[in-house]
């Protein structure tokens, strides 16, 4: 089967990729994996309760609604959209080659443009509790989470020691009545500047050579809340009980790109390496998007933004080159989407996408 456009990926960039491009009537096949990465369709939302920060629901929606609504817009303008889970691709010549589960060897599917959306997950520490407590006091995203009301002027805790440890805790400051940092060695990573300026927040606690050991909460309740932390000196192995609503991981993040690895260039943490400004990546005619290229901002918001930028630059991408061979303005050989035509400064026909500043 060969598709113009085969976008990897579940979440809001995948699905944002998929409107734009099937509203431009390039057909796009997204694959959304059979729990890929160990997460649902949908991505790190459907890990989700309530979110508020996303444009146009006042009151909030559940992550999975919203999934839910993002994947029935993709339908609805003609995306087709497949549960299988891609496990190789080959993108050393074009068409590019992509493997689903249980695909013969000798019987891949074929695209001539490619969308890497497939995002990256938290990391989680695996304590005791923390699969009971996970959304119920337990989060990854202070910024995606903090303002929720179970967290209000309740007692806080981060675990991490670097930059994003220390933004996090001065972030939900804003909403605790104390927010207490637990660093599992001596001293921060962080750099000079966000280590001051969290040492000197007059809420935020920062307890050194300290792990957290057990999460406890309203155990008797099917949805109980988190209420306290367990934690442990490491040095002098003496163990405590805090008073904790709510816990935060500053840990890190895994990008989904093992798939990828060797084909695509990745930086340190293997996360895809773009162009600045752009969802280029090394590779001619393969694009990514989402939070398998943003180590930074990771909001659902900024990732459909990129399936946005995705999708206008592949279909940038594969008009140019339907240019150059020649089927500006038709279709040759009955092969191809037409390009609309403008007449250009010396009376010539030229794509229409050279003279949209957008693109």
């Amino acid at each position: 089967m060969h598709s113009k456009v085969i976008i990897i990926g579940s979440g809001p960039a995948a699905h944002t990729a998929a409107i734009y491009l099937s509203r431009a009537e390039l057909s796009p096949v997204l694959y959304e994996g059979m729990l890929a990465n160990g997460i649902a369709a949908g991505g790190q939302l459907t890990t989700t309760t309530d979110v508020e920060n996303f444009p146009g629901f006042p009151t909030g929606i559940g992550g999975s609604e919203l999934m839910d609504a993002m994947r029935a817009q993709s339908e609805r303008f003609g995306t087709k959209i497949l549960s299988e889970t891609i496990e190789k691709v080959d993108f050393s010549t074009r068409p590019f080659k992509l493997w689903p589960e249980d695909a013969p060897p000798n019987n891949p599917v074929t695209a001539d443009a490619v969308i890497i959306a497939t995002g990256a997950s938290a990391r989680r520490l695996g304590l005791k509790g923390e699969d009971k407590y996970w959304q119920n006091g337990i989060s990854a995203c202070a910024v995606c989470d903090g303002a929720v009301p179970i967290f209000r002027q309740k007692p806080l805790v981060v675990i991490g020691g670097g930059d994003s440890a220390a933004e996090e805790a001065m972030f939900l400051a804003k909403y605790g009545s104390k927010v207490t940092v637990l660093v599992r060695k001596d001293k921060l990573r962080a750099s000079k500047t966000m280590a001051k300026r969290l040492q000197n927040h007059p809420k935020c606690e920062i307890r050194y050579n300290t792990i957290a050991t057990e999460v406890t909460g309203e155990a008797d309740k099917p949805n109980g809340l988190m209420t306290g932390l367990r934690i442990r000196n490491v040095v002098t192995g003496a163990s405590d009980h805090m008073s904790a609503n709510g816990l935060f991981y500053a840990v890190g993040h895994d990008p989904a790109t093992q798939l990828f690895r060797g084909v695509i260039d990745m930086d340190a943490e293997n996360y895809i390496l773009t162009k600045p400004g752009t969802s280029y990546t090394n590779v001619e005619g393969v694009f990514a998007a989402g939070d398998v290229q943003d180590k930074r901002y990771r909001q659902a918001v900024t990732s459909a933004g990129s399936g946005c930028v995705a999708a206008l630059e592949a279909e940038k991408w594969l008009a140019e080159r339907e240019d150059v061979e020649g089927v500006v303005g038709g279709v040759e050989g009955g092969k191809g989407r037409a390009v609309k035509g403008v007449e250009g400064e010396g009376g010539e026909e030229v794509a229409e996408y050279r003279e949209n500043p957008l693109l």
